[in-house]
Formats: C-alpha cells, sequence, structure tokens
C-alpha cells in the first residue's frame, strides 16, 4: 500500500495494485491489525530526531507552528459517516485540522484532527488541544512561534496561547471590534497597538495584500501577541501560507484525499500512510544531492528504491513477464537468473 503512495501520482487506489489484490489490501487497512499508533509514534521520533541533529549552534532557531483547515472533498452518500462528512465554506467533505512544522528546511505535518461540525469543538478548540501537546524537546530547544488563519482567531484561543507563554501572528476578520467599538478596517496605521474586544492583553496590528489564484489581492488583517514592526507582522503573516503548499502536494501527489473506506479506521490509516509517504519521500530528498527545485515524482521513486527496494523490482519482473510475448514477437528472448551477492 506504501509503494502506491510513493508512486506519487495522486491515484494511490488499491485497484491500481499489481503486486496485490484489491480486496486484500482493502482488508489490510480496514480488518488487520497492526500498529498504527506505533508507526506514528517512530515516524515522529525520527522527526525529532531529525531536525535536532541538523539544529544549527547559536541564537535558537523559531519552530514555526502553522495551524489550518481544509477539507478533503467527497461525493456520494458515506451514510456510515454522515457525522464526519459536512459541508463547511460550501465544500462537502472530511475537514481536518492540521498541526504543521516548519525548522529551516523541514517540514513535518505533525498532527492532524477531524472537525466533526456544528455542534461539537471548534476548528480553535481542536487546534489548541494539539498545541499543548507539542514535544518538549522541540519546544524547549527552539522558540515557539504559532501561525493561524482566521477561522482560529477567536479570544479563548489567543488567551490560551498568551497562558501558554507563546507568541502568535493570528489573521482577524476586517470587522472585529476595538474596545472602543470600532472596526480595525477603520484604521490607517499599521503597526499600532490595539485592544481588542475579548483579549485581556493589548496586540499588535497589521496587514498585508494576498493575490487569489484570480490575480485578485485581498486585504488580510494579522495581529501579534509580541510588539513587532509592522513589516516584521506581515512577513509573518505570509509565512502561514506555506501549509497550502503542502496541502496541494499531500492530496494532488499523495492522494491524502482520495480514501474511500467503509470503516473509521480505514480511512484514518489511509491518511496516516498519505502522510508518510510523504514524509519519506522529502526526508529522502534534504539526505540526497538533488538540485534546488523539488521534484516529487523524482524524490517518491527514490524513497520508494530506498526503503522497498524488493517491491521495485517485484513490479520490473512483473511487467517483464507481462511484455515477454511482445518481445518474443520481435524476435527479442529475455532470460533472467539470480547471482548470489
Amino acid at each position: 500500500m506504501l509503494g502506491l503512495f510513493l508512486a506519487a501520482d495522486g491515484k494511490p487506489l488499491p485497484h491500481y495494485s499489481k503486486s496485490k489484490s484489491e480486496s486484500a489490501l482493502s482488508r489490510f487497512l480496514n480488518t488487520y491489525k497492526w500498529p498504527t499508533r506505533k508507526l506514528i509514534r517512530h515516524l515522529r521520533q525520527q522527526a525529532i530526531e531529525q531536525v535536532n541533529s541538523h539544529c544549527p549552534l547559536g541564537r535558537k532557531a523559531f519552530l514555526q507552528v502553522i495551524i489550518d483547515l481544509t477539507t478533503l472533498e467527497k461525493c456520494g452518500q458515506f451514510k456510515a459517516f454522515k457525522n464526519l462528512i459536512t459541508v463547511y465554506n460550501g465544500k462537502r467533505g472530511l475537514h481536518i485540522v492540521v498541526l504543521y512544522l516548519v525548522v529551516g528546511q523541514w517540514r513535518i505535518p505533525w498532527n492532524f484532527r477531524v472537525w466533526r461540525g456544528k455542534g461539537t469543538a471548534s476548528p480553535s478548540q481542536i487546534a489548541l488541544r494539539m498545541v499543548r501537546h507539542l514535544p518538549k524537546d522541540l519546544t524547549k530547544r527552539f522558540r515557539v512561534k504559532i501561525l493561524a488563519d482566521t477561522a482560529f482567531g477567536t479570544k479563548d484561543f489567543i488567551n490560551n496561547l498568551r497562558k501558554l507563554k507563546y507568541h502568535a501572528v493570528i489573521g482577524i476578520g476586517c470587522n472585529r471590534k476595538l474596545v472602543n467599538g470600532y472596526p480595525v478596517k477603520l484604521l490607517h496605521r499599521r503597526g499600532q497597538q490595539v485592544r481588542l474586544v475579548g483579549l485581556d492583553f493589548p496586540v499588535t496590528l497589521s496587514w498585508y495584500y494576498f493575490k487569489r489564484d484570480n490575480g485578485q489581492f485581498v486585504k488580510r488583517y494579522v495581529i501579534s501577541t509580541q510588539p513587532l514592526k509592522a513589516s516584521t507582522i506581515s512577513w509573518w503573516g505570509k509565512r502561514r501560507w506555506k501549509i497550502e503548499g503542502w496541502f496541494k502536494t499531500a492530496k494532488y501527489r499523495f492522494g491524502l484525499d482520495r480514501f474511500g473506506q467503509g470503516t473509521l479506521l480505514g480511512i484514518y490509516r489511509w491518511l496516516v500512510l498519505s502522510i508518510t509517504a510523504y514524509l519519506l519521500a522529502y526526508w529522502t530528498y534534504l539526505s540526497s544531492c538533488f538540485p534546488d527545485s523539488l521534484d516529487w515524482g523524482q524524490a517518491a521513486f527514490l524513497a520508494l528504491s530506498t526503503f522497498l527496494p524488493h517491491l521495485v523490482l517485484s513490479l520490473l519482473l512483473l511487467d517483464i513477464e507481462r511484455l515477454r510475448p511482445l518481445a518474443l514477437s520481435h524476435g527479442i528472448d529475455i532470460t533472467i537468473s539470480r547471482c548470489k551477492i
């Protein structure tokens, strides 16, 4: 199954497998007992070791904790998951809150939780729980900077981050009210300290212009819980969009949204294996002598050849057997023999 994800073509569906049947892979995801959480713990431990081993000496580097919500769009009934497949911002599917870590050149999708819709824990409450469980091996070694979108700019989220002693740069809506009753969109000077309704402390306000896919620019307001220059706040605010690149890669390269399992365990394992494939490909890229431009197909194939070489060879032999009649019809006889190493 991991080999399908490492094909990096965005279609890791079981019926595309050449080495195992579709039913066998379905049982692997939905039925078989294998330690999914142990895999997650092992990946996290390896990530911490890799980051710490490449940590530069001197001044503490920043640990960017980027939080966002994405929708894995789905069609169909999904009767067993009516409480999970919901509509949010006009998109129907599985909505997950992702906590994404950036340290230097390292990019780590650290944690995710499913948002179950109205009447349950809000995205900001889910995000706060994940922030509270950040590993101390990283929070003590680096300077933590929380970066989040407008959906997480609630007063409870910001006040609790303050209690955790984490600095944050968070987006807010243009209609967010100051204590004097005016909305922030009426302010004309960036970098001034303001008091927002519901917050126990002053924050620094700035804004920047974000270019959408249609070419239009949208004014985005951001606040910093730490006194910073307006240009610095805007710079940090733009850094939050790094997670959007991961969303696109995970969906269109590693099939994060292509699940179709009939059990919660199957969906959970699908998401975990997709993220695992991404991490293996990215770590292989960092450890190799690739050029600066990242080719996900090349990185994923190198990861597949490194971690699952027998699978690569098995697929090669299957292709040779399938094409043997064609080769014979053109006067080519292919002979394969095993040598002792």
